[in-house]
């Protein structure tokens, strides 16, 4: 079966473009070393500043590569509701009792999620993105 290639694959493009899966095959990261090795390709690339089209074909492909490995073996567990809002309110350069003046929240329920002992409700997600300005997606990753 014959996939179609894009019409900017052609020529210089190509060319660049294989000419680096020559020095450094495509495939997928399954070790450490296959990681660094892959890493210090990129950063080789990053460091010449402006890319060819087909070095940026090549960089994107490697770089999917390297993010699938990372998924996989170093992920990130997301910020707990009390992370969140802490980095939020620093972030703003705002303290407790401005976000509860200016958000109505009661300080009670600030202190409560900031220490951890409650979570964001629907409610109080949609009152701190509203006042963020931040989409709702961003606080409701424990619902």
């Amino acid at each position: 079966m014959t996939t179609a290639r894009p019409k900017r694959f052609k020529g210089k493009v190509r060319d660049d473009y294989l000419e680096l899966v020559m020095k450094f095959p495509l495939t997928s990261v399954h070790s450490e070393e296959e990681l660094q090795a892959a890493q210090k390709v990129m950063d080789g690339l990053l460091a010449q500043g402006k890319l060819s089209a087909g070095q940026e074909l090549y960089l994107d492909a490697l770089s999917d590569l390297v993010a699938a490995y990372e998924d996989e073996h170093y992920r990130i567990k997301p910020a707990s509701d009390a992370e969140m809002l802490r980095h939020l309110m620093e972030s703003r350069g705002i303290s407790q009792a401005d976000l509860q003046r200016r958000t109505k929240i009661p300080k009670s329920t600030i202190s409560e999620i900031l220490s951890g002992k409650k979570s964001f409700s629907r409610q109080l997600i949609r009152t701190l993105s509203d006042f963020f300005k931040v989409d709702k997606s961003v606080l409701a990753h424990n619902l």
